[in-house]
């Protein structure tokens, strides 16, 4: 006759292997030693084995898998703009605007106070509509940027951006390099 396994499943080695001890007696080997035993026995080398599977398991288990790219919606975001990474038009579409306010966001410094002239002369290098108040307003909204309450000192809000930002961020990176290298590249006569 075949046996059926039985799971066993412990919370606290430590609490399993005291209450194992007292049952035992006193031929109850030290603490130490039950507990390798008990290890052993669940096909670990040791305690110390079994506490560093244990931990990695933990470590894996908080870790978030990738989430997926919706790439239709990076693509209609990167159709708004042109070869040099500007802003072409302000999308209509308010998921578009987002992820076209996330590219913006990419190119504020970080951590640097600026005031509403700064902001403005900034986003107006990145897109073509002229209308950086709109940007501006719509990206303290979005909680992209913060303001004082007099309405200077402007901030970028340093975030993780979500996946499809990432990705239009990155798609639109040479196109910015493109521009940069165009603009530093010597005239000629």
């Amino acid at each position: 006759m075949t046996k059926t396994p039985v799971p066993l499943r412990v919370d606290d080695m430590t609490a399993f292997t005291r209450a194992l001890s007292r049952q035992l007696g006193d031929t109850s080997p030290k603490h130490l030693t039950l507990m390798n035993m008990v290890a052993r026995s669940a096909g670990f080398q040791n305690v110390q084995h079994l506490r560093a599977v244990s931990a990695a398991a933990k470590r894996l288990d908080n870790q978030t898998e990738p989430a997926t790219v919706d790439a239709r919606a990076v693509e209609r975001a990167l159709h708004q703009f042109d070869a040099f990474g500007r802003l072409r038009r302000w999308p209509s579409k308010r998921a578009t605007q987002t992820l076209a306010l996330w590219a913006m966001w990419a190119t504020m410094p970080a951590n640097q106070a600026l005031d509403e002239r700064e902001v403005s002369t900034h986003l107006a290098d990145e897109h073509l509509f002229r209308d950086p108040a709109t940007l501006r307003r719509t990206m303290i909204s979005c909680g992209l940027l913060t303001r004082d309450k007099d309405g200077t000192n402007y901030c970028r809000i340093e975030q993780e951006p979500p996946v499809e930002a990432k990705a239009l961020i990155r798609a639109l990176s040479s196109r910015r390099n493109a521009r940069v290298a165009l603009a530093t590249e010597p005239q000629r006569a």
